[in-house]
Parts: structure tokens; C-alpha cells; sequence
């Protein structure tokens, strides 16, 4: 019997998910966590084989908890769950120590395959996410960058429409600092203009407005 955990905000989807799951014979369901605090948590503490994991929580981008979640427990299967299907965002998963990417419209019988595929060790991509990545696209960075807390705070207030003067003002810098940080996110993100760094964080669900 394979022991999951399935982490993830929206009620619904939890609760969902783990009832179907726990009718199949080969899996159990024996955490849920709502919450990337939860899961940190309660991860040391658990007896799971394999993880299910939102790639969106209302309290971090599941990206940027993996390195904490495989120093907890190194010999965790980790299954991104997500409703991205961006080269940059997969292949950021797979370095940062995932093993599976699902699409959240798949199939339960195709997340079960996943499950059972990762438990022995092999990778596994659903079916939309394989074709995503047979598409070469050279106009995207490999990865998800990473970012700063403040590239991310220059980034939500551009978003908005601030300009470099008024950003400098809010956050109590230079404007030449402000720019310094625009040139930076520009290059991060392989763009001609922040407006392009901007609509790709957004779908990378780096920053909200």
C-alpha cells in the first residue's frame, strides 16, 4: 500500500482527491495539509511514500518550498499538481527535486499511474504535460527564475502601474536602484521589457495583484 499525502488550498480538491484515492486498492491517503506551513510542519513527523503537491498555495509557490520539503524527508516522491503547463515552471520543478508533474484536469486512473510510476523510482509527466514538452519554444527561460523578495515587490508595484519614481518612493530607495532591479528582471526573464518579465511571473504564480 503506497502512503500519500496530498497538499492543497482549496478544500474541495482535497477532499475530493483523497476520498477517490482511498477506493483504490494499491493507495492510501493519510495526510492532507491545506497549507505550505502545514505541510513543512507536519513532514517530520509523517509516514508517507509519496506527495502530492499544489504548485500554487495561498502561502508559497510550491517551487521555492521543494529544497525544504527534500531536506526534510530526502527519500520523499514528490507529484507537482498544477494547473501551469509552462516549460520554465516543469523543468524548475523537476531541478528542484519533484519526480512527477500532473496536470490538475487529469484523470484520476493517470494520477494514479503517476503515483504508482514515482513509487518505483521512475519519472512521470501526464499525457498534456509530455505533449508541452516534445514543443521546443526558444522565447522562454529554461526555468523559473528565482527572485529576490525585493525584484518581487518591484515587480507587483510596476504591475500596478507604478512608475520608477513613484516605486523608489514607496519602497524607500534610489531610483537608480529601481532601475538597477529592472535591468536585472528583464534579464532573468529573457524579455525585451518588464511589462513581458511581469506577464510571465504572473503565469508562473511568482507574484499576485
Amino acid at each position: 500500500m503506497i502512503k500519500i499525502a496530498i497538499t492543497d488550498d482549496h478544500p474541495l480538491l482535497l477532499e475530493g482527491l483523497k476520498n477517490i484515492l482511498n477506493t483504490r486498492e494499491t493507495v492510501e491517503v493519510i495526510e492532507c495539509f491545506s497549507s505550505a506551513k502545514e505541510l513543512l510542519n507536519g513532514l517530520p513527523n509523517s509516514n508517507i511514500d509519496v506527495l502530492l503537491l499544489d504548485i500554487n498555495l495561498e502561502d508559497a509557490n510550491s517551487i521555492e518550498i521543494l529544497g525544504k520539503i527534500t531536506k526534510i524527508k530526502p527519500e520523499l516522491y514528490i507529484i507537482m499538481l498544477s494547473v501551469h503547463n509552462e516549460l520554465p515552471v516543469i523543468n524548475s520543478c523537476i531541478s528542484q527535486g519533484a519526480i512527477g508533474y500532473i496536470q490538475k484536469n487529469a484523470s484520476i486512473d493517470e494520477i494514479l499511474v503517476g503515483i504508482e510510476t514515482v513509487y518505483s523510482g521512475q519519472k512521470f509527466f501526464c499525457s498534456q504535460t509530455l505533449k508541452k514538452m516534445n514543443i521546443k519554444e526558444t522565447d522562454e527561460p529554461h526555468t523559473v527564475p528565482k527572485l529576490t523578495r525585493r525584484e518581487k515587490e518591484i515587480l507587483i508595484e510596476a504591475a500596478i502601474g507604478l512608475t520608477t519614481n513613484q516605486i523608489a518612493e514607496k519602497l524607500f530607495i534610489s531610483p537608480h536602484t529601481v532601475e538597477s532591479h529592472r535591468k536585472n528582471l528583464i534579464e532573468k526573464f529573457q524579455t525585451s521589457n518588464l511589462s513581458s518579465a511581469i506577464k510571465l511571473a504572473l503565469e508562473y504564480g511568482l507574484i499576485g495583484i
